[in-house]
């Protein structure tokens, strides 16, 4: 496992595998590795010669009274889950490499961020799109692969990908779960006991919607209404949103009549946990 922590050391060596006629996957990441992220390297592995894993907590994503100062770090934890995971290479830029003392360049995307998380995360969407996008200059890789827990954010990248004519393919990975249906996520770190318990509601009210949905319930607001109470069972949890978008441009719909994504953000005590569903009408 090698590891880069310099922009011109891994463009360097990603340049050499590109002359070799070798394809290279990117698996962008904020570290803190877990059983999803070993997923999308897996993946990754399979599909290219070549993998390189970028660990790096990106501060322009993070707003004002969010948690950059205690967002989880093990870098041994990370280098032993990109091992077993079979990357080639980690980037681990500090970051005063990554942006300059000065940097007045950032991506924006309207239409797409404003809301689900971006409502309640103004400043999010231009930070992830700001060093992804960088990423993809650092490192010409021909795919790079994101989890679909984090659906608004692959459909962001998506459309900047397709708007900026960047040459690079966008792969989707399927959520990865606890045993008792949890979305694996850095942030689960964050919970006690008793909220990890409380946090399996979120899927659970999933599983309710999907149902009524697979039983011919169209009403966007029902389906909400339906996830909705049965969050609000649970006293540690509070709703940031509940939503049914058009899978494509993440507008809201109230009708469902072709393939939406159900989509939500809950507080479990201060943690904030997001996941979603996507269905597909045959």
């Amino acid at each position: 496992m090698v590891i880069f922590k310099t922009v011109n050391d891994v463009r360097s060596q990603v340049k050499e595998w590109k002359k070799q006629g070798l394809k290279v996957g990117l698996v962008p990441t904020m570290g803190y590795l877990h059983e999803g992220h070993e997923s999308l390297i897996r993946k990754a592995s399979k599909e290219n010669d070549k993998v390189v894993v970028s660990i790096f907590v990106n501060p322009t994503q993070f707003g004002k009274n969010e948690d950059l100062g205690s967002y989880p770090r093990d870098l041994e934890r990370d280098i032993e889950v990109c091992t077993r995971g079979r990357a080639t290479a980690i980037f681990n830029p500090e970051v005063e490499e990554m942006y300059c003392d000065n940097a007045s360049t950032f991506v924006n995307i309207t239409g797409l961020t404003e809301g689900l998380c971006g409502a309640s995360r103004p400043i999010h969407f231009r930070g992830v799109c700001t060093v992804v996008s960088k990423l993809f200059n650092i490192i010409p890789a021909d795919r790079a692969y994101f989890g679909e827990k984090d659906a608004q954010q692959l459909a962001v990248i998506k459309r900047m990908v397709r708007d900026l004519n960047i040459d690079i393919d966008v792969v989707g990975c399927p959520i990865i779960r606890e045993e008792d249906g949890l979305a694996k996520s850095s942030r689960n770190t964050y919970l006690s006991l008793e909220e990890r318990s409380s946090a399996t509601i979120l899927n659970k009210s999933l599983t309710l919607a999907k149902e009524a949905l697979n039983n011919g319930e169209r009403d966007s607001l029902k389906i909400i209404e339906i996830i909705s109470k049965n969050i609000n069972t649970y006293n540690l949890a509070k709703i940031d949103y509940v939503e049914v978008v058009d899978s494509l441009s993440l507008q809201r719909v109230n009708y469902i009549e072709k393939s939406v994504l159900v989509a939500i953000a809950v507080f479990i005590g201060k943690t904030r946990l997001i996941d979603n569903f996507t269905f597909e009408l045959q």
